[in-house]
């Protein structure tokens, strides 16, 4: 094994996060463009958006999982620890809103009564929660309120690839990528 291998991720840990970032931030999108239409058009948007939502959230559960089984490479030893800190704190926060939001999803529309549909491949029914519609409401802004978290901390995990590139140019946007060259 090359020496740079052993400070990459592994490359089905970087198609896990390329694909969970594409699928959010299309699903962001979604949701955006959704909030412009009325209707019947806006409810199959919407489905759309709660299907996304289950796909991120088996990926994102599928990403834990391999996470757990297989070890990350260390940080960079250029690396400050407020900034191993500031990593640790935000890649947290990333698997808790990848994996809360699709289920506070589900849970609020199990809340007003709804299943999911699947693209129209099957029904995920929804959970037995009982029907409580003002609750599933508080729910969805919750949901909307972690929505906006999640883009703000994908902002910063941004910003921090690109100093790590730009400023510090010491190779640690190359721990996500299949090349380039990653420093120690």
């Amino acid at each position: 094994m090359r020496a740079e291998q052993g400070r990459r991720y592994s490359g089905v840990a970087m198609l896990f996060h390329w694909v969970i970032a594409a699928l959010v931030i299309m699903n962001w999108q979604i949701v955006e463009r959704a909030g412009d239409l009325d209707g019947a058009l806006r409810g199959t948007v919407m489905g759309y958006h709660k299907a996304w939502g289950i796909v991120i959230l088996t990926l994102s559960l599928g990403r834990l999982a391999w996470r757990l089984t297989h070890r990350p490479p260390p940080f960079a030893s250029t690396l400050k620890p407020w900034e191993r800190a500031l990593a640790k704190t935000v890649h947290t926060l990333f698997y808790v809103l990848l994996i809360g939001l699709p289920l506070g999803g589900w849970i609020a529309n199990s809340y007003i009564g709804k299943p999911i549909d699947f693209f129209g491949l099957f029904t995920i029914p929804a959970l037995p929660t009982g029907t409580n519609p003002d609750l599933g409401g508080s729910i969805f802004d919750l949901h909307e309120t972690g929505g906006k978290i999640l883009l703000l901390l994908i902002v910063l995990h941004v910003a921090g690839a690109l100093k790590h590139t730009l400023i510090d140019r010491d190779g640690t946007l190359w721990r996500m990528l299949p090349f380039g060259t990653p420093r120690g």
